[in-house]
């Protein structure tokens, strides 16, 4: 399965373009942002739990990374509610569920090598943030080439940071615009490497996950 495969492109996704597909776990749907792979794929998609679903103990041999936009997602008995950010080391196993519900962010098989830190972290946390060039920013990962953040934006600001090696970027709060294109809470965008961006927050601001670093060397490869 081939899904926004070709990383040289742009891609996007309105929350109004969503559509639900059901996994092979009842109760656990999910939204294809971008794949190349069945069930053991290379994939980014917002997935959607109902209360009381889970998925049996399963395997990420390239890793999973997860943050949670809604409800609380649950690792065995450990539970992470919105705002959670995870990353699950290549290799790593763990039990996924939710008692209440949850909608959470996922990236699975693209982690860049085997020796990754298993993270849990809290992006509600206040001290977690600091301002840097009139950004509000959370740094949620750093190996020096991936870089994950969690940015917020006062109402008409640019994001301005750097992505010339490409740019992940899913909309959390408020709205940002680009190129007459407004994302609502939901959206997502991928910038391919070596290519201008224009993304400014809306009148109520904006809160993004953005990840960069992450893209270089895939561009034309799919």
């Amino acid at each position: 399965m081939l899904i926004n495969a070709d990383f040289s492109r742009r891609a996007s996704m309105k929350t109004g373009q969503y559509r639900w597909i059901a996994s092979p776990q009842a109760g656990v749907e999910r939204v294809m942002l971008d794949r190349i792979g069945g069930e053991k794929a290379r994939a980014t998609s917002i997935v959607r739990y109902a209360p009381s679903s889970k998925f049996p103990c399963h395997q990420h041999p390239g890793g999973e990374e997860i943050l949670v936009l809604s409800g609380t997602f649950s690792e065995g008995a450990v539970d992470y509610p919105t705002g959670w950010y995870l990353r699950n080391p290549p290799g790593s196993s763990h039990e996924p569920h939710s008692a209440e519900g949850a909608i959470i962010f996922v990236k699975l098989g693209q982690m860049r090598y085997q020796n990754q830190p298993r993270i849990r972290i809290n992006s509600n946390d206040p001290t977690l943030w600091d301002r840097i060039g009139g950004h509000q920013r959370c740094t949620l990962f750093d190996d020096g080439a991936e870089l994950v953040r969690l940015i917020r934006l006062e109402a008409g600001e640019r994001l301005l940071e750097p992505a010339c090696d490409g740019a992940e970027i899913l909309v959390l709060a408020g709205d940002v615009s680009e190129d007459a294109e407004t994302y609502q809470v939901g959206g997502w965008i991928r910038i391919p490497p070596d290519n201008q961006y224009h993304i400014t927050a809306g009148k109520q601001g904006a809160t993004v996950y953005m990840k960069t670093g992450h893209l270089d060397g895939l561009a034309g490869g799919n």
